[in-house]
């Protein structure tokens, strides 16, 4: 299973932007320096986040993002799949009835990997960004 930068640079950068999403519209430029993210990558990311309407652009001098909802209704599933991220750990597709690898059936550890899939998939659907944010605060005590 990899999950590449992608989704995970844009789950660092919500949580940026969520620590500091109640006082002004957040800049892509103070996240980069903050997190030490690419701004061109970042663009790209936030490109995509908003069209999905996980955040939204406010224009102007004091512009920058801001999140479309609250950070507890905005769970990693949401974020990963905004960015076209998939989290798989098989290399067959789950409704094909094909097996793995292009055989006729599956393979002797598909079920073992089709599991775990599942489990991590129920984990970030069960984790917000605000659940980041108090694990982060929480850790610093």
């Amino acid at each position: 299973m990899k999950l590449t930068t992608k989704g995970r640079y844009a789950v660092m950068a919500l949580v940026d932007l969520a620590r500091f999403n109640n006082i002004n519209p957040v800049s892509l430029r103070d996240i980069s320096l903050r997190q030490g993210i690419s701004l061109d990558y970042l663009e790209q990311i936030f490109s995509k986040l908003r069209k999905k309407e996980i955040v939204q652009s406010v224009r102007g001098i004091q512009g920058g993002y801001i999140l479309n909802k609250r950070a507890k209704e905005i769970k990693l599933t949401n974020i990963f799949e905004a960015v076209d991220e998939k989290v798989k750990t098989v290399q067959c597709k789950k409704e094909s009835k094909k097996g793995c690898n292009g055989r006729s059936t599956k393979c002797l550890t598909h079920n073992l990997w089709d599991e775990l899939e599942n489990h991590i998939n129920t984990f970030f659907d069960q984790k917000s960004l605000e659940d980041l944010i108090k694990d982060n605060i929480e850790r610093r005590i």
